[in-house]
């Protein structure tokens, strides 16, 4: 039985993760995140103290580690730098450092905001990185210090990631509930990625020696306007849409105006390969049904 210590497990991808794992006899899960559970299966942790990291992770002795804790929330971290760094680079260093001490497997989830969105064409895993926000600094960071401290890692870059918990499809639709008119980027091309197809990719990596680097998303690409015009349509919603430039709703953290991430990686090296966007959008609409 192979042993999976899950950090950020309360978060959309831990929550899928173990949706996909939990019945299978062949992996025991031991589950943390930085906030308070009533669920006494998810215990508090602090990526950020290196001593409670060593410890708890130390005394379970895992064969694989996937860190999904982050500080997510794009435009605080530009206020809150210190924490930001503190969540994205300094934990996963100590998560790195305990991983490679026991000869443990990390997997280490990135985003598209380590690239500066200039580009015009997919970016891959060769492509230069170049973040121009503290979020894509700091995430940055994390996964170096990832690749300094621990060989038997893999890092997945993905992006635009929905599941449980908020994100950008259920206030797409709780706007629309509340006959707002809604408006949405248009000038941002992105991969909107759902965490159940991102979690399949990570069980499929895991059971392997391949490490490295990972782009890590759904097929093919959209901007948010589109995405939203799609969620409406798959859902039977009706929604007053306004498509606006990136100009007309300005945010502390600068948003990428092109990042779709090209899995060569996956793709090349393992024949694998994630659903479409709009198919992984309408899998995720159907099994939520009427909690959406």
């Amino acid at each position: 039985m192979k042993r999976i210590f899950i950090t950020g497990a309360g978060g959309q991808l831990g929550l899928a993760l173990i949706e996909l794992i939990k019945d299978n006899h062949e992996y025991m899960l031991y589950l943390t995140d930085s906030r308070p559970y009533t669920d006494s299966n998810i215990k508090k942790l602090d990526i950020t103290d290196e001593d409670a990291v060593q410890s708890e992770i130390s005394d379970f002795h895992p064969d694989i580690i996937i860190n999904c804790a982050a500080m997510t929330a794009v435009d605080l971290c530009e206020t809150e730098q210190e924490m930001a760094y503190n969540i994205n680079a300094i934990g996963p260093k100590y998560i790195a450092k305990v991983a490679n001490d026991i000869g443990a497997k990390l997997i280490h989830i990135s985003t598209d905001y380590v690239y500066d969105g200039q580009a015009n064409s997919p970016y891959t895993e060769e492509s230069i990185t170049n973040p121009t926000s503290v979020y894509g600094r700091t995430k940055l960071a994390g996964d170096n210090f990832v690749m300094e401290f621990c060989p038997k890692s893999f890092i997945l870059n993905t992006s635009g990631v929905y599941g449980e918990g908020k994100n950008f499809v259920r206030t797409m639709l709780k706007l629309a509930d509340e006959e707002r008119k809604i408006r949405v980027v248009s000038d941002q091309t992105v991969t909107p990625t759902s965490a159940r197809e991102l979690a399949r990719a990570i069980i499929f990596l895991m059971e392997t020696d391949s490490y490295g680097k990972y782009h890590a998303t759904c097929e093919g690409s959209t901007n948010w306007y589109e995405f939203a015009l799609m969620i409406f349509e798959l859902s039977g919603r009706k929604a007053m849409v306004e498509a606006i430039n990136t100009s007309e709703y300005p945010t502390p953290a600068k948003r990428p105006a092109y990042s779709v991430l090209d899995n060569k990686k996956l793709r090349e090296s393992h024949g694998y390969y994630m659903k479409g966007w709009k198919e992984a959008l309408e899998e995720y609409i159907i099994e939520k049904g009427k909690m959406l």
